[in-house]
């Protein structure tokens, strides 16, 4: 019980206004919410559980530098492409040609990875060497830390209009990549 309510508390405050929470808040906007939880669900399964399965080797392998350089560089593209993206409509059911569950998981897979909730989740496994507690205790903490995120993105296409969230969100994920890049390449790799 230890290592489950360690994960989820560490991970449901660090991800309070993270990037991944502000990217649920512009899916909510687009998508139904239940659709937005079940692809963030699948991503922090598959994210969280190779973090705590190979999280070592794959930093062993690849500089986790260059892993979160990846990340940044998504992140700007994924702005532009927020901004690119189709005028939004309230009656606006097309989706990507992924669906929203699948375009969902893989925006939440490529932002989670090298993030600062991965790497924690590699570090509470091997603190707590409970590898199920600490994946339930951080999947957790993410679906509730990004049902919050939906909650508010939800609310705010009640009240902005949708191109206005549109331009917010994606303002917000290339500057989340630039400073992530900035970061990383100021810090000369380290």
């Amino acid at each position: 019980m230890e290592a489950f309510l360690a994960s989820f508390l560490l991970i449901v405050v660090a991800e309070m206004w993270d990037k991944t929470q502000l990217l649920a808040m512009a899916f909510a906007s687009r998508y139904p919410w239940q659709k937005v939880l079940l692809g963030v669900f699948f991503a922090t399964v598959l994210n969280h559980g190779l973090a705590v399965a190979a999280g070592r080797i794959l930093t062993a392998v690849v500089p986790l530098h260059v892993i979160s350089l990846i990340a940044a560089v998504s992140f700007i593209g994924f702005g532009l492409w927020t901004l690119h993206a189709d005028v939004l409509n309230k009656d606006d059911s097309r989706t990507s040609r992924f669906g929203p569950v699948l375009t969902v998981g893989i925006a939440f897979f490529l932002a989670e990875m090298g993030d600062k909730t991965q790497l924690a989740v590699v570090s509470l496994a091997v603190q707590y060497r409970s590898i199920g507690a600490v994946l339930l205790g951080t999947t957790t903490a993410m679906l509730i830390a990004d049902a919050i995120g939906i909650g508010c993105g939800r609310l705010l296409g009640k009240y902005l209009h949708a191109n206005a969230v549109r331009i917010i969100a994606a303002c917000m994920f290339i500057l989340f990549g630039i400073v992530k890049a900035a970061s990383i390449l100021l810090a000369g790799g380290r």
